[in-house]
């Protein structure tokens, strides 16, 4: 699918890999839905993609029905059709971040409710249209925290085991509609909210957030499996160019 021409909803879209992705689509010539919960810097993000492409952007959290409904509402009467799903919001929980054993089952729900329930009601939101269209990609970031067991880690790393799962259930059960479907691990980067998650450590020597994003063209205008699970920098590591063939696990 070329991204020329076709229309991505991003959320997380304000800043980080949310916003560097959008900057990667609009370059490509992707008309743009955008959404985050910092209605300030999401419309700073979007002030300066206007000079290439069309945006749409509606600030928001994700979390609250509500304004996903709104939000899918809004870009399908502003562009018709919507092609290319990115679930890139996500929150990390109580900060600092605690283990289990003293983790609120209050928070944990909050954290599921952002990182699980949200991105599968967009994607419950996009889906007809593009199941008419026969035509789509659905890409969920999740992260390493998914499949390593990092003590203090625990809430966010169930969220985005529990999002990798539900995206290969949703895999099989879109096999032969003609709509993709991918898990992204950008891997660690250094981004605001990596530092969030661990205040105080120099982050300095991790790569921003902008050596991730080319890897979500990639998988828009090149991949063509129906499923897999990406490392963003093992496909497009600092300084090199991006590799043909992807590493899958």
């Amino acid at each position: 699918m070329r991204l020329e021409g076709s229309v991505a909803l991003i959320t997380g879209a304000s800043r980080g890999l949310g916003r560097e992705i959008a900057k990667a689509y609009a370059r490509r010539g992707a008309r743009l839905i955008l959404t985050a919960r910092g209605a300030e810097a999401l419309e700073d993000t979007a002030a300066t993609l206007r000079r290439d492409t069309d945006v749409l952007a509606l600030a928001g959290d994700v979390a609250d029905l509500i304004h996903a409904e709104r939000l899918v509402r809004a870009g399908l009467a502003r562009f018709g059709h919507i092609d290319v799903l990115i679930n890139n919001a996500s929150v990390l929980g109580p900060a600092p971040m605690p283990r289990l054993d003293a983790l609120p089952p209050e928070a944990l729900e909050g954290i599921v409710r952002a990182n699980v329930v949200a991105p599968l009601h967009l994607i419950q939101l996009v889906l007809p249209q593009m199941r008419v269209r026969r035509r789509g990609v659905i890409i969920n970031v999740t992260s390493d925290a998914g499949v390593e067991a990092y003590p203090g880690w625990g809430g966010y790393g169930i969220s985005k085991a529990a999002l990798e799962h539900l995206s290969r259930i949703l895999a099989a059960e879109l096999a032969g509609a003609g709509i993709r479907v991918y898990i992204v691990d950008p891997g660690e980067m250094n981004t605001e909210m990596h530092r969030e998650a661990e205040s105080g450590v120099d982050l300095s020597h991790l790569p921003p957030p902008e050596v991730s994003a080319p890897a979500f063209v990639w998988l828009v205008e090149e991949e063509t499996a129906p499923f897999g699970r990406f490392s963003a920098q093992r496909m497009h590591p600092p300084h090199q160019p991006a590799p043909r063939t992807l590493a899958r696990r």
